[in-house]
């Protein structure tokens, strides 16, 4: 199960590293609107997925909250069926889908956990509502 935080769900992208850093400056900035999970990740923390209205806490690498987002959209699809709209919505600077369908085969694979183009995603859009003022300055991703 997911850490809660003041009662609510938590929402972590990335590595606790200096990945989560830079991905959550780039949602306090506004530039990210959107993150792709696998579903199988559910499963396994026993963790239904989120739902438009859902307002989770985004957390730092220790655990702690920067910022409250709300949910605007969830979709279930294959991996190769991820869409153009929402890869740009991630806001990491992808210049394509296969761009970003290599990039997240690396971290998946550096994870453990190897994807293939039917392999079930979640998409999850979202919107800031408060963040902790954490610099906007996002640096460039990877």
């Amino acid at each position: 199960m997911w850490a809660r935080v003041d009662g609510r769900r938590s929402f972590e992208l990335g590595t606790a590293d200096a990945m989560r850093t830079r991905l959550n400056r780039l949602v306090l900035s506004g530039r990210k609107t959107a993150s792709t999970g696998l579903l199988a990740v559910y499963a396994e923390e026993a963790e239904g997925v989120e739902y438009p209205g859902g307002t989770p806490a985004l957390l730092d690498e220790q655990g702690a909250a920067v910022a409250l987002i709300e949910v605007t959209r969830v979709a279930l699809m294959p991996f190769d069926e991820v869409t153009w709209e929402h890869v740009e919505a991630e806001g990491e600077g992808h210049a394509s889908v296969d761009e970003w369908r290599a990039g997240h085969r690396r971290y998946w694979d550096r994870m453990g956990t190897p994807v293939d183009d039917r392999t079930m995603v979640v998409c999850v859009g979202f919107r800031l509502i408060e963040g902790s003022g954490m610099s906007d300055t996002a640096g460039s991703a990877a």
